[in-house]
Parts: structure tokens; C-alpha cells; sequence
């Protein structure tokens, strides 16, 4: 492999090791298409905006679940996208570093997956509902741009994925509107606590995807993909992941001296040693051994949401 952004030259990537594959079509197929090592980053922001609702006693159950309901729904949604619209436009080819797509794999055509992606969109409008009803209409503006969003990530003309804004918007809808959101359908009322809270999950959400596009860069680039790894290159990507995943460390004191949260709030801090192994693995590994790393980092997200949203109930 050439060297890349002037870094030493390296040898290339080993190839993934063959896995065996599901039939076409069948569940297996579904599955893989959903990828289920993505899907903390769902759960992550509604455990926090759950906690946080209940430390004021103003927690719904319920709501909860409509919010965990609805976001699981979008990021399956977005799976699905994804996986389409990038085998259409030549992102996953016979190169591709990460776990097998299933429309280039044969497993799913595109039209399915986009009937796929549409059978969610229409559980995530569903669980939605209850939630406009609670929340009103920023609920339901938030909730049609989340909709709109899980589309817009690869598919159409002005994909924001394919310009480098893929981890802004992640950090958006699975920071401030999934945090934010989840604490106001159940306290009636925004917080800056919530918000303050939706930062450190947003930006470890951000790094996931970052993971992701490292590991793709070079495939990336030859597809004209243009993400955030694509635009700043490998070293510039690890910068960024760096100051993404220690962002969300350094936002924990700022959450309890700056809000009624407790300083219980720092017990996610405990997570900070794996933290710093992940980065550095990142930035040594290449090619398919980030597929591992990149399941590290989603369960790194959980871990911390766990243990902040503890520290909120304390």
C-alpha cells in the first residue's frame, strides 16, 4: 500500500478472513443488512435522556420506549440506506475492507433493501407518534429531519455522507436531538443539563462512524466518497477521532459543575483507560482489523452512557 498523508510506507492490509455468508433473502440476510454492532449508538442517547428525566422524577416509561423504539428504527433505516444506495453508486466493491454488504454480497437486491429502508422509516414514524403528542411540534420537526436524515446519509444527488458531514450529522441526531429529545417528551421541557449531557454521547457516536471511514479511506476515495477521512486524510482523521473520543471525557466535569447534575456523573470517567487503548489502536491498526475496533468503540459508548446515566441517578 502506498504511504499515506507522508507517512511511512506499510505493508498492505491482510485480507478479511472469509466468513461463511446467510442465504439470499432469508433472515440471516436481514440481519446482516441491519448490522447490529451499530445499534448502541441508538440505544446509548435514550439511556442517558432516560436517566436524566428520572433523577428529576419525570420519567415515562413508555416514552422511553417509544424513543428507543423510534431511534432503533432509524438506524436500521439508515443500515438499509446505506447499503443500497453505496452498492449503486460503486462504494462497496470486491475491495471493501469491512464486514460484507449485502447487496454487493448478492444476499439482498437494492429494491429490497429500500423497501426494507421504508418498512423502518415507517416503525420509527410509528413509535414517533406518541412522542409528538407529548412533545409537540419541535417533536415532530425534529422527528421528520430525523427521518429525512437516515435517507440523505448516501442516498440522492447531495448525499451528506459522501461530503465529509456524515459524523457532523451523527453527532447531531445521536447526540443533541436523541439525548435532548428523549429528556423533554418525558420532563415536558428542555434542559441544559440534557444538552450538556448529549455532547460527550454524540461526540463517542461521531467517533464509531469515524472508525468506519478510516478504515475505508483508500476504497472511499477510488468511489469519489468523499468523507470526513477522505477530505483529511488518515492523520488528520486520527486527530480528529482522538479529540472526539477525549472530548467526551473532558465534557464530564463540565456537566456537574455547570448543572444540578451530580458528581456522580464523573463515574463514566472510569471508562477512560480503555478509551486511550482504543485510540491508540485505531491510529497502529489498518484495513479489516478495524472492524473490531470499531465494535470496541460502540461498546465504549455504551459503557459510558451506562455509567454516566448511573451517575445522573445517584
Amino acid at each position: 500500500m502506498a504511504a499515506v498523508d507522508g507517512a511511512a510506507p506499510r505493508e498492505a492490509p491482510p485480507a478479511a478472513p472469509a466468513r461463511a455468508l446467510p442465504a439470499p433473502g432469508s433472515a440471516g440476510a436481514w440481519l446482516l443488512a441491519a448490522r447490529p454492532r451499530t445499534l448502541p449508538v441508538a440505544v446509548a442517547p435514550v439511556l442517558v435522556g432516560t436517566a436524566l428525566a428520572a433523577a428529576e422524577a419525570s420519567a415515562r416509561p413508555l416514552a422511553a420506549l417509544a424513543a428507543l423504539a423510534a431511534a432503533l428504527c432509524l438506524q436500521i433505516a439508515a443500515n438499509f440506506a446505506n447499503d443500497a444506495f453505496d452498492h449503486e453508486k460503486g462504494a462497496d466493491t470486491e475491495e471493501r475492507l469491512g464486514p460484507p454488504r449485502a447487496a454487493a454480497a448478492g444476499l439482498l437486491t437494492p429494491a429490497a433493501l429500500r423497501r426494507g429502508m421504508l418498512a423502518a422509516l415507517a416503525g420509527a414514524a410509528a413509535a414517533g407518534l406518541p412522542l409528538v403528542v407529548l412533545g409537540g411540534w419541535p417533536i415532530a420537526a425534529l422527528g421528520l429531519a430525523s427521518l429525512a436524515a437516515a435517507v440523505a446519509y448516501t442516498g440522492g444527488r447531495f448525499a451528506f455522507g459522501y461530503r465529509g458531514l456524515g459524523e457532523a450529522a451523527v453527532f447531531f441526531f445521536f447526540g443533541l436531538v436523541a439525548v435532548g429529545g428523549t429528556f423533554a417528551v418525558q420532563a415536558g421541557r428542555v434542559s441544559a443539563t440534557a444538552l450538556l449531557a448529549s455532547l460527550p454521547i454524540g461526540a463517542l457516536a461521531s467517533a464509531v462512524l469515524l472508525v468506519n471511514n478510516v478504515r475505508d479511506l483508500e476504497t472511499d476515495r477510488r468511489a469519489a466518497k468523499r468523507t470526513l477521512a477522505v477530505r483529511l486524510g488518515r492523520r488528520g482523521a486520527l486527530r480528529v477521532h482522538a479529540l472526539l473520543v477525549f472530548g467526551a471525557y473532558a465534557a464530564l466535569p463540565l456537566l456537574w459543575l455547570a448543572g444540578p447534575a451530580s458528581a456522580g456523573v464523573l463515574a463514566a470517567g472510569a471508562t477512560l483507560p480503555f478509551a486511550a487503548a482504543l485510540v491508540r489502536r485505531v491510529a497502529r491498526e489498518q484495513g479489516p482489523a478495524l472492524n473490531e475496533a470499531l465494535a470496541a468503540t460502540a461498546k465504549l459508548e455504551v459503557a459510558f452512557a451506562a455509567l454516566l446515566a448511573a451517575g445522573c441517578l445517584l
